[in-house]
């Protein structure tokens, strides 16, 4: 690789510029960001399976499957601003380790327990808090000019690809040697990615002056806020939703978010920065940001679906996907050379229309199984080209609308927006595909062809997708009310 020459250290900073960026690391970064993408992220297909072995109720596996996106999103911001304290290299590799540990709790999970499940899924959520910024911070710091860029798009194909990539994978693995082989290969993974980048100089800011106090208290707030809302939502139809459990659960969480809005507006280093969402287009790209990926919950009602109601194995499901890896990969460019030519509101639009008439294909569970499989490769397809368009416009909107002595803050947040985004939207997507399962609804038998003995999982399915395709009309909607026309790109 041609040595790159950075550029020197500013003010406040540690001087790195004798380091120069190399495969070796970036290949570690790469394989560091795949352990959460490409393997934590494979129980959006192959949560059937694993519920079918594990022989545990359909309510923890949806917990399962959403609490890892639930606290990497509590957590992404406090981690990502500790690697800038303590250094990013060694919160990069405290990720890393914590992935294995997170994977090998999964792996020999027991049959019958949900314990070590969810303790290995929540250990995966904290590994990707501590992974994600720390590793594009290293990027950030060891590359410039167009390696950077180049260093950047392969961050970006670690994540999106792997993403694309995971229910694939999963299927793959799942139906040959087993699901648990996926975690195992993970471990892997993460050891070569721990060797590969241990060596690398550290990367920190330099603290001047006092040093400003966390806000524990808020973080904390919004921890047992977001918990209890996640547990309710998983568990509600299982417990019941006048149990004394669930509406106990229900008052910590008004008490506890009453409590983290009051500690954030009083006081001025907050956990999280409320004032940015004072500026419209801001809030209006986090909140549209929160609800594209909250239609994550797409693929796996859908992945699901096709499993249980036409009897496809984790495999032939995956292999549905190969669209959305494809057109997710060749468009994240498209979107970026977009945002050049129009400015963030058009592709951000456009890519929001595309990604609703990918879910709409999905909705249609009332025709005959080979008909929605033939809808379901097209509608991944059109899922993957709208989020593509949408990505890099809507970070430029959020990012170059805010000052930029608050651009960190605002980074942070809006990549907490994305992980809770998809926490919620997979575990409110899984909660009506499962409470709705298991009842044939009089209405569903008047349109539904084909087979009468799987009506009630494809109700349940139709409905959940449409809760999907309602969250991204909604975002459009904001987008509309929010991004102003014309609005020019940040130039560095």
């Amino acid at each position: 690789m041609t040595a790159i020459h950075t550029t020197p250290a500013v003010h406040g900073q540690v001087d790195t510029s004798a380091f120069k960026g190399n495969d070796k690391l970036l290949l570690g970064i790469v394989l560091s960001v795949i352990t959460f993408w490409l393997f934590a992220q494979t129980t959006l297909n192959i949560s059937p399976t694993m519920k079918s072995d594990l022989g545990i109720e359909q309510n923890w596996i949806n917990i399962a499957v959403s609490i890892t996106a639930l606290f990497s999103g509590i957590f992404i911001v406090v981690l990502g601003g500790l690697g800038d304290r303590v250094g990013r290299v060694k919160m990069s590799m405290i990720g890393i380790g914590l992935s294995v540990i997170g994977s090998l709790l999964i792996a020999v999970t027991p049959t019958g327990t949900v314990t070590y499940l969810m303790a290995g899924r929540i250990i995966q959520g904290l590994s990707a808090a501590c992974i994600m910024p720390n590793t594009l911070g290293l990027v950030k710091t060891y590359w410039a000019g167009a390696e950077r860029q180049r260093a950047v798009s392969f961050w970006s194909i670690g994540s999106w690809g792997g993403s694309g990539a995971a229910a694939l994978l999963g299927g793959l693995v799942a139906v040959t040697i087993g699901w648990r082989y996926i975690f195992w290969a993970s471990i892997l993974i993460a050891i070569v990615s721990f060797v590969l980048i241990r060596g690398t100089p550290e990367s920190k800011v330099e603290q001047e002056g006092a040093q400003k106090t966390f806000d524990w208290s808020g973080m904390i707030a919004l921890m047992v806020a977001l918990i209890c809302l996640n547990v309710v939502i998983g568990q509600g139809s299982q417990l019941g939703w006048a149990n004394p459990i669930s509406l106990a659960l229900v008052a910590v969480f008004i008490v506890t978010a009453i409590a983290f809005f009051r500690i954030e507006n009083s006081k001025a280093n907050g956990f999280v920065d409320l004032n940015l969402f004072k500026n419209k287009t801001y809030a209006g790209a986090t909140l549209s940001n929160f609800l594209l990926n909250g239609a994550a919950g797409t693929l796996l009602v859908s992945l699901s679906l096709v499993q249980q109601g036409a009897n496809l194995s984790a495999l032939q499901a995956g292999l549905l996907t190969l669209g959305y890896l494809i057109a997710i990969l060749a468009t994240i460019r498209v979107g970026e050379k977009l945002l050049r030519i129009w400015g963030p509101r058009k592709p951000m639009m456009l890519g929001s229309v595309i990604t609703s008439l990918g879910i709409l294909l999905t909705v249609q569970t009332w025709i005959y199984a080979w008909q929605y499989e033939i809808l379901a490769v097209i509608g991944f397809t059109f899922f993957g080209i709208g989020l593509g368009c949408y990505a890099t416009p809507s970070t430029d909107a959020a990012l170059s609308s805010v000052p930029k002595e608050k651009a960190a803050s605002a980074a942070g947040i809006y990549k907490m927006a994305s992980s809770l985004g998809a926490a919620f939207g997979v575990a409110i997507s899984a909660a009506i595909y499962t409470g709705l399962s298991s009842d044939v609804v009089a209405l569903a038998n008047s349109f539904m062809v084909g087979r009468t003995d799987n009506i009630s999982v494809r109700f349940a399915a139709m409905v959940a997708l449409l809760f999907n395709l309602i969250m991204v009309l909604i975002a459009i909607i904001s987008i509309l009310a929010t991004v102003p026309p014309g609005m020019e790109q940040e130039v560095e």
